[in-house]
């Protein structure tokens, strides 16, 4: 209890110095100088993908919320250098003592891209339009710790528990004390939208010439799997800080026609590397490589057979042994993972299953599959364009074939068509893949409740969704702790919706004429803050 209130103090005293210089920070991310005006401010980057939507109340994957960061702006926005909640469109911000409670300090003359104002009203709406069920927010169970947000999510009858008080206060209440969520403030679906644009434009308004912008940026074109431009906001609350004139990003999912643009020049920056070239690419002075808050995992489709069944999903989980992958097919570092949650402070996660084909066929026999059963369907093992996740579906279908006698179908699809079957459960296991939202093991234990956006296993446990409420309203750190520990047991050794195979590292080529780059745990990096300087 005693730390938790020093937490609080902390937090209250770094708000009341936010609200005399709320940007005093960006100082030191992105320093004053004269010598980038000397040089062409246009950056081009390789996005990856198509994103599958430029609405921030609709996007769950990183392919789209690296162009949200650009278009939109919540509450706070992290610091690329260790990712703390910094002041965006709140300039300050007090927490109550018991932690429920929070009082924002909207900035004076916020407004959106057309001039519209931006206060705490519109910021409620915003918030409203994203757990409306109509909206389709899969990301909606971000907004679980404010009063009333669930029941609004699942179509109920609620009042949220958030108050616009005056035009630049906004008051937001909890129903348990929540960490990270200062950090949540910073993600697309707590973004202010223009719901005056949605209202005129419908499902066009994301469309150039419709898309009215919270963020730093515009967008000025979008010519689909060719190119996203983004071009500077005027009336973004720190435009004079802004020294790019251009964004373009590529989505280009072919590896090695995305580093032949690089090695030409033509890109400045790529966020993954072919893997055939890794042994040409790790000696190369714009290579980088760092610890990342993510994992890689396979989901099973819990809905139909055979993996309605649990022991056939820990049979396909036993089977596997994820050095093979890690060190032979990737080999940059990647950690093996029989568990689902990155290395964070104070946690540490269930070992899970180690591999055991012996046991993996006696639970196939078990389940009644295989020889002297029935036999097992042809596995459909879906992923989207990638030849990473090309390899890695061969080693995996390779391990399945040898130890479980299974034939498996390699099924490649495009990113919307990926994630429209992912979500529509049109699949039987499919690879998938998760950053942390926020550096606490809830953003990858949440993922998992019953009905939930981002679950997409058709997997649900009432026991496992009212363990995660008991863990998220556990005051103890130690205590809580545990119990996500408990609930990640609960995935990794006993149901497994989900298998996991290994913790990322963050790798890519940056040119060294790109500044305002800073290494985080999330690989994620403002555009506002970055420049050209040869």
């Amino acid at each position: 209890m005693q730390r938790g209130s020093r937490v609080v103090l902390a937090v209250m005293a770094w708000a009341t110095l936010a609200a005399a210089e709320p940007d005093a920070w960006m100082d030191a991310v992105q320093p004053p100088g004269e010598g980038w005006r000397q040089h062409r401010q246009e950056l081009v980057v390789n996005n990856e993908s198509e994103p599958k939507t430029l609405d921030p109340h609709r996007m769950t994957g990183v392919v789209e919320m690296r162009v949200a960061s650009a278009l939109f702006e919540g509450l706070t926005t992290p610091d690329p250098r260790d990712l703390t909640p910094r002041p965006a469109l709140a300039a300050s911000w007090e927490v109550d003592d018991d932690g429920l409670g929070y009082t924002f300090r909207l900035r004076p003359g916020l407004a959106f891209s057309d001039g519209r104002p931006i206060d705490a009203e519109v910021v409620r709406a915003s918030w409203l339009r994203a757990l409306a069920p109509a909206t389709g927010c899969e990301y909606a169970e971000l907004f679980d710790p404010i009063v009333g947000a669930e029941a609004l999510r699942r179509g109920a009858a609620a009042e949220l528990g958030v108050e616009a008080r005056d035009p630049l206060t906004l008051r937001v209440r909890l129903r348990h004390p929540c960490p990270w969520f200062l950090q949540l403030l910073a993600m697309p679906p707590f973004a202010a939208v223009p719901l005056h644009a949605i209202a005129a434009h419908g499902e066009r308004w994301t469309a150039p010439g419709a898309l009215v912008s919270s963020g730093p940026f515009l967008l000025a074109e979008h010519r689909p799997r060719q190119h996203l431009v983004l071009v500077p906001n005027p009336r973004w609350r720190a435009a004079p800080r802004l020294r790019l004139t251009r964004l373009t990003l590529l989505p280009i999912a072919d590896a090695d026609a995305a580093y032949r643009l690089f090695c030409s020049g033509a890109v400045h920056w790529l966020p993954s590397i072919p893997l055939a070239k890794w042994e040409e690419v790790r000696w190369l002075p714009e290579y980088y490589i760092a610890p990342f808050l993510a994992s890689y995992f396979y989901r099973f489709n819990c809905a139909r057979p055979p993996f309605a069944d649990k022991r056939v999903r820990r049979a396909f989980s036993l089977a596997i042994d994820r050095r093979v992958i890690a060190r032979q097919v990737l080999r940059a570092g990647q950690v093996p993972a029989t568990w689902l949650t990155p290395p964070m402070p104070g946690y540490e996660p269930p070992r899970g299953l180690a591999t055991d084909r012996a046991r993996a066929r006696a639970l196939l026999a078990e389940a009644g599959w295989g020889p002297g059963g029935r036999p097992l369907p042809r596995i459909r093992l879906l992923y989207n364009t990638s030849e990473a996740h090309k390899q890695i579906a061969e080693a995996v279908a390779k391990q399945w074939e040898e130890a479980l006698g299974v034939q498996v179908e390699l099924v490649n699809r495009e990113w919307k068509v990926y994630l429209a079957e992912l979500s529509a459960l049109d699949y039987m296991v499919a690879r998938s893949a998760w950053v942390a939202d926020y550096q606490h093991p809830d953003t990858f234990l949440s993922l998992w409740v019953s009905n939930g956006g981002n679950n997409r296993t058709g997997w649900a446990s009432a026991d496992y969704d009212a363990a995660l409420q008991a863990a998220r309203a556990e005051r103890d750190p130690r205590a809580q702790m545990q119990r996500y520990r408990e609930l990640e047991r609960v995935l990794v050794e006993d149901e497994l919706p989900i298998m996991p195979l290994y913790i990322y590292v963050s790798q890519g080529l940056l040119r060294s004429e790109v500044r305002g780059w800073w290494t985080n745990p999330r690989d994620e990096h403002p555009w506002w803050c970055l420049w050209i300087e040869p």
